[in-house]
């Protein structure tokens, strides 16, 4: 099994339930402030030109969030009760994160912290739909310990990936609004496997500057500005 990671939100909670799994893989690292998940081997694996992809014998796949649900089926584990009502939960928070949670904090970090100016429009948008998802969890998390009712699953990976990164998406201060998030985030902290994977970054160096190379790399579209 190879596991293709770069040390961000996504490829992050594939690394937990990797660990959480007690599977065996190969980390292949793929550096996309260098460019190297446009590179063609790579584009062969994930057509998307976005980090994680799993590759498991024959088994090929290349969102985050699929991932996690062909792992959790794989092996069995960190799944909800096979019941019509838990598994409709399951999928429905899984897809939330997916389909909301993921995009609006990407694009609230891209506007705030690398897009170029005038973004105010941008910013407001994002800022605004990236903290009304995030409270929506909050409200959920108020009223159950995890995602799905008291079992920890494949849907606490999928939160615990992004999570880690609030601070930054929405500011210092968020937590105060987001208690029952953060309480989340801290109880899949202290678990061993979340520390495991966390610890996967020191494996391998990771460029860290966005300079223009970089730039061009992760966000192809700004050269159509400049032309």
């Amino acid at each position: 099994m190879k596991f293709y990671y770069h040390p961000s939100p996504n490829p992050l909670k594939v690394a937990l339930m990797l660990e959480e799994a007690g599977l065996t893989y190969e980390l292949v690292p793929v550096d996309t402030r260098k460019g190297e998940q446009h590179e063609a081997a790579y584009l062969a694996i994930n057509p998307n030109a976005k980090t994680p992809s799993l590759v498991d014998g024959d088994a090929v796949v290349f969102d985050s969030n699929a991932i996690l649900l062909y792992l959790a089926e794989k092996t069995g584990q960190f799944l909800p009760e096979n019941t019509p009502a838990q598994r409709a939960q399951m999928l429905s928070w899984l897809m939330f994160v997916a389909s909301g949670i993921g995009p609006y904090s990407g694009q609230a970090v891209h506007f705030k912290h690398y897009a170029p100016k005038p973004q105010d429009y941008a910013v407001n948008r994002y800022d605004f739909e990236a903290q009304r998802h995030w409270g929506i969890l909050n409200d959920h998390l108020a009223k159950h310990r995890y995602m799905v009712g008291d079992t920890y699953s494949i849907v606490d990976m999928a939160v615990w990936g992004w999570a880690r990164a609030v601070p930054f998406i929405l500011g210092a201060e968020a937590w105060t609004d987001l208690p029952h998030v953060k309480r989340l985030l801290d109880e899949i902290n202290a678990r061993p496997a979340a520390q495991r994977a966390e610890a996967l970054k020191a494996q391998h160096t990771f460029k860290t500057d966005m300079d223009a190379a970089a730039a061009q790399a992760m966000f192809p579209q700004n050269a159509r500005l400049a032309s």
